[in-house]
């Protein structure tokens, strides 16, 4: 298999920051994904899987690690008995063509997350109410050791979170979809993609949500903005003056400016609203958030 060296992760990632990777994969099978796999334990080389390059925040001095970017047949969508199956490396967009096509309802909220079926499954991504752990029936997951399913209760989602742990890759995943006509999901994901654009900065260069919102009324978004945070610049990065809870690269933004922004705002959060917000962006590299004390 052929491994890059020095990719620019800004490449990669929605943010368009952060600096190389050491080595980088593209495998377009199970074969060549359990290739790179037992390279990177070989090398001794963290595994850090890139989708889409959303939700992910990549430090400017890169990362010492085997970046994996799922291709080919680890990227592809079919139509199975009960829904989808999808490779990893699947952009939900086009999952959601496929099941559109074959009138397949229940991953219309999927429209609103910039990611990979592979990536929703590792963070149980969400929106709208809904999230993977609706429509996941199991997952086809590779490590060092060899390739296993994984049933939807081992999988363990919960908010933002899976038991897919470090070293990890969703290879395929099965989606359980219901029978609906296409002219219904397709109303229902224009009426959401008009909710996401009136509400979000979907044309700018974000990473998505920045924070996790907490248990309450109150969103992390409309927290920040309690705080005047709406358009807090600090280098090339300024809170989105449309979301609080965005972060966008207004002006050569760096990974450091981003963090300095996560920084603030958490402190302002705590400071002013008793609240400790979590990141749900995923560090690459080093790069932390300081505790409170």
């Amino acid at each position: 298999m052929n491994i890059e060296r020095g990719t620019s992760l800004s490449k990669l990632t929605t943010i368009g920051t952060g600096g190389p990777a050491s080595a980088l994969a593209r495998p377009r099978s199970l074969d060549e994904l359990a290739e790179a796999l037992r390279y990177a334990a070989a090398e001794g080389l963290e595994i850090v899987v890139v989708g889409l390059g959303s939700n992910l925040l990549v430090a400017d001095e890169g990362v010492e690690a085997l970046v994996i970017h799922l291709e080919g047949e680890l990227a592809a969508v079919e139509v199975g008995p009960t829904g989808l199956v999808a490779g990893g490396g699947a952009k939900n967009a086009v999952c959601l063509h496929r099941a559109r096509d074959a009138g397949l309802g229940g991953f219309e909220f999927a429209c609103a997350i910039p990611g990979t079926v592979g990536g929703g499954v590792k963070m149980n991504a969400g929106a709208y109410g809904r999230d993977w752990s609706d429509i996941v029936a199991r997952a086809l997951v590779a490590t060092a050791d060899g390739v296993d399913w994984v049933a939807l209760d081992d999988l363990a989602l919960s908010y933002r979170r899976s038991a897919v742990g470090q070293g990890a890759v969703v290879a395929r995943v099965e989606l359980r979809l219901d029978p609906r006509p296409s002219e219904e999901i397709k109303a229902t994901v224009s009426e959401l993609v008009v909710r996401r654009k009136a509400t979000q900065p979907t044309n700018k260069r974000t990473f998505g949500s920045v924070f996790k919102n907490s248990p309450g009324e109150l969103g992390a978004g409309r927290m920040l903005e309690l705080c005047g945070l709406k358009g807090h610049r600090i280098g090339g990065a300024v809170i989105s003056p449309k979301h609080a809870n965005f972060i966008e690269n207004a002006d050569y933004a760096t990974s450091a400016d981003c963090v300095a922004l996560m920084v603030e705002a958490r402190r302002r959060a705590h400071e002013e609203l008793g609240i400790t917000l979590e990141r749900e962006v995923a560090f690459v590299g080093a790069l932390e958030l300081p505790s409170f004390t």
